[in-house]
């Protein structure tokens, strides 16, 4: 068994925190907050109709943009009542409750590599900081030759980007760009924030 996520920790400290999460966002949806910045970022990456996994995907703004798109998304989270939001406000893509650490969709029926995967929402600092390599890893090996994974997340997080960077090599993926926002501008030596195109 793996450590349990920083996420899940939080949770067992709040119970109220999920639901919390998801009312957030349904809230800034309401109010007609631009919620697709990382799905359109995604969807410029990809071909019409590709399969796209969301890892990390929470309540699934981004996988539900994304299915909106055209593309077969399969989302994935650690937490129960992320997925049961997103079942109810973005309908058509697969969510499932698994833990990236451990992920294997084949052994829940999903037998087809992706051709992108997206890990937006910090998913990458919330993660145990035993099992960041492994999730990096488990990734790689649900891509098909040749396929990206976009990963996002801040920096004073208790992830330095150069060890997700080192991490990501070990798992076997290349590190092709990065990006200081999901609005595509540059990344510096000042940035705060991460976007990570890797290639497997």
């Amino acid at each position: 068994m793996v450590d349990k996520s920083l996420w899940m920790r939080q949770v067992e400290n709040n119970p109220e925190h999920s639901s919390w999460y998801v009312e957030r966002f349904r809230s800034m949806a309401r109010d007609g907050a631009d919620l697709d910045g990382e799905a359109r970022l995604v969807d410029a990456m990809a071909a019409r109709g590709s399969r796209i996994l969301d890892a990390g995907c929470g309540p699934g703004r981004v996988g539900g943009a994304l299915h909106r798109s055209g593309h077969t998304v399969v989302g994935v989270d650690v937490d129960p009542t992320l997925i049961e939001a997103a079942e109810r406000d973005h309908p058509g893509p697969t969510w499932l409750v698994q833990d990236l650490a451990e992920l294997d969709l084949p052994a829940a029926g999903i037998a087809e590599p992706f051709d992108l995967i997206v890990s937006a929402g910090n998913v990458m600092t919330f993660l145990a900081p035993t099992t960041r390599a492994r999730v990096l890893e488990r990734l790689a090996a649900h891509l098909v030759p040749g396929g990206r994974a976009v990963i996002g997340f801040g920096a004073e997080r208790g992830y330095a980007f150069e060890d997700f960077l080192a991490d990501a090599g070990r798992a076997g993926l290349t590190h092709e760009l990065s990006l200081g926002t999901w609005d595509v501008r540059p990344f510096g030596p000042e940035s705060d924030f991460l976007v990570a195109i890797l290639r497997r």
